[in-house]
């Protein structure tokens, strides 16, 4: 549940972050200990966290750290195709959730989270990709990609910026816990 101090209407998209994949990513294990940041920062603030897995049956689930890190009330939804916003039931999820602003991290960045992203922008009018917590195979493709996005109205930042403007200061009821993620993290 969001707190006072947390705006509504956010959520937390982890794309495609499955065990099967991370070797063959450029900067894999940086990326799952971003998006494990991001999915204990999301959780601590009370944000919905989903997560989106590519063929699950054969390409295996969503790696555990992250699924252990959101806890009892993450989703997982299985995909087939590279857009998660096609995913009928993540989309209802959102309506459910009444998200208007989706967090994205995960991989891979010039494939998954790009057709991702530009399709929810489309649909929800607002969308942040959390950079330093996507990674891919080529990352000559990433930059591209986010000058892309970035003229489609994406917002495109660290981790650590997002979530500390979301916390907003010292103020914030879960200021002290959240520093020590980050200083964890």
């Amino acid at each position: 549940m969001a707190t006072e101090a947390t705006p509504a209407g956010l959520a937390l998209l982890v794309v495609d972050v499955q065990t099967a994949f991370l070797p063959a990513m450029s900067q894999g294990e940086r990326c799952l200990r971003r998006c494990e940041l991001a999915v204990k920062a999301a959780r601590l603030l009370g944000l919905p966290i989903f997560f989106t897995e590519q063929v699950p049956h054969k390409l295996g689930p969503t790696h555990p750290d992250l699924l252990q890190s959101a806890g009892e009330t993450a989703q997982v939804f299985a995909k087939t195709s590279f857009s998660a916003w096609a995913v009928e039931d993540l989309v209802q999820a959102c309506e459910a959730q009444g998200v208007e602003h989706l967090l994205i991290c995960g991989l891979e960045g010039p494939v998954c989270v790009y057709q991702t992203a530009l399709q929810a922008q489309q649909a929800l009018g607002g969308v942040t990709i959390l950079a330093d917590a996507v990674t891919e195979r080529r990352p000559e493709d990433t930059a591209v990609c986010w000058a892309t996005l970035r003229s489609a109205g994406v917002q495109v930042l660290p981790t650590e910026t997002v979530f500390y403007a979301l916390v907003g200061g010292a103020q914030h009821p879960q200021f002290k816990t959240f520093t020590d993620l980050i200083k964890r993290g």
